[in-house]
């Protein structure tokens, strides 16, 4: 079959649920994609190289904060998620969508080597009439490159012999409002029948599609939205060690400057950006940019600034150490938190990793304790382990600092129990200790 042929045989599949749906990585993004594609009828293959993971779904347990053990049980148990670590059952499949890593190198460049294993594998079982979604974050012109060109060496006619779009992931971990289901979802096909595939493959999984004229629009606009947010967070980064300077309090200006009802957008300052998205996609933006002779000069500028808070925060503890007649060498420091964002477990690109390695570097006798995070491996590849929080021994400590502000922590306690204690988050806010022993991390400590 070619052309219209393919694609009124896959959309009667997907009109009628008897399409076989494939989930290529099953993390923070593949996970929920498939749970929701299950509720809407399909029966989906979820494939991934994690054995562990594949055993725990297997289960029925999730591995993903967000999607309930009882959905991915009730999935499994009815033969609608089928996880796998076999490619081969890319043979039977009528969609893919793609959902693994897209990091950076230790050169700050794109890293899309997962992208293109997948791309290699499905070369390999590739079959006419099958619809593929790249939905892992990456640069414009990444599905023309990575997969279109490829599949046309092979004889492939997108949009004739099988069907291409790109729809970003917009996936935020810990979010209690918004999930996979009632997220907006961008949609930019190959071609009109790509998109229009697509559309009726998540319609019902998604609550509203956005489609856009091509693969590249959808690339730009994921880049945007995170590029968008790394600058803005940069920019209230640096005023707000302006604050600083100045004696005068971040947190209490940003509040007055969002009773303006319009033309002003909060962002907070923090001791650095975490997360696959943040830290990540404007790299992306900014290595294109070069390959086009265009310099990205607030993209670049945005994550110094970001990149540089946590040797701002060592800092910051080290002067309040020495106004207190110590210094960081031979002092004890307790970290409250190491995941990237509060009430979650996700250590990709946490801050609060890089804190713990300077202070140990500069002769601190540190320790952490996070609720979400039990243990983590250090730099040299030696397990640390999270300690038991007694509040009442927290005096044991010459400085708490805590960079994740997770609500299991009790700041009433924490506060009437410790000598120094570090705010990088403005947790404290609301708690007036008689000690005056609360430092944030900028501006006046009234």
């Amino acid at each position: 079959m070619k052309g219209n042929d393919c694609y009124n045989h896959l959309k009667v599949k997907l009109t009628e649920k008897t399409a076989n749906v494939g989930v290529i990585g099953l993390g923070y993004v593949g996970l929920p994609l498939a749970v929701e594609l299950t509720k809407k009828g399909y029966t989906v293959f979820g494939i991934d190289v994690n054995e562990e993971k594949l055993k725990h779904l297997q289960e029925g347990n999730s591995n993903i904060t967000g999607v309930a053990d009882e959905d991915v049980r009730t999935a499994v148990n009815n033969k609608r998620l089928i996880p796998t670590n076999d490619f081969s059952t890319i043979n039977k499949l009528d969609t893919i969508s793609i959902c693994v890593p897209t990091p950076l190198t230790k050169y700050q460049y794109p890293d899309v080597s997962y992208i293109e294993s997948v791309v290699d594998k499905i070369r390999k079982y590739m079959h006419k009439e099958l619809l593929i979604i790249l939905e892992s974050t990456t640069y414009p012109g990444t599905t023309e490159e990575l997969i279109e060109k490829q599949l046309e060496k092979q004889g492939y006619v997108v949009g004739e012999d099988y069907f291409l779009c790109f729809s970003p992931e917009r996936v935020d971990p810990g979010n209690t409002n918004y999930n996979t289901k009632n997220t907006p979802k961008v949609i930019g096909g190959t071609t009109k029948l790509c998109s229009q595939l697509a559309m009726c493959l998540y319609e019902g999984a998604v609550d509203t599609l956005v489609p856009v004229s091509s693969p590249k629009v959808a690339e730009m606009s994921k880049l945007l939205e995170n590029t968008f947010r790394s600058i803005n967070i940069g920019f209230i980064n640096e005023v707000a060690m302006l604050c600083d300077r100045l004696g005068l309090d971040i947190w209490e200006t940003i509040e007055a400057a969002s009773t303006k009802p319009f033309g002003f957008m909060p962002f907070y300052p923090g001791p650095g950006v975490g997360g696959h998205c943040i830290p990540l996609d404007p790299m992306y933006l900014a290595w294109k940019g070069k390959g086009i002779n265009f310099n990205c000069k607030y993209i670049e500028l945005a994550q110094d600034i970001n990149k540089s808070m946590p040797k701002h925060v060592v800092n910051k503890v080290g002067d309040i150490l020495n106004t207190h007649g110590m210094a960081i060498n031979g002092s004890k420091i307790l970290l409250l938190g190491v995941s990237y964002k509060a009430n979650l477990g996700d250590l990709r690109e946490s801050p609060s990793l890089e804190i713990y390695e300077s202070l140990k570097v500069k002769g601190a006798h540190i320790t952490y304790n996070d609720p979400y995070v039990q243990s983590f491996k250090d730099k040299n590849g030696m397990e640390v382990q999270s300690i038991a929080l007694n509040y009442e021994e927290l005096n044991k400590y010459d400085c708490v600092l805590l960079v994740t502000n997770h609500d299991w922590y009790d700041y009433e306690m924490i506060a009437k129990h410790s000598r120094i204690v570090v705010d990088t988050k403005n947790a404290f806010k609301h708690i007036h200790h008689q000690n005056q022993n609360i430092f944030r991390l900028w501006g006046t400590n009234k």
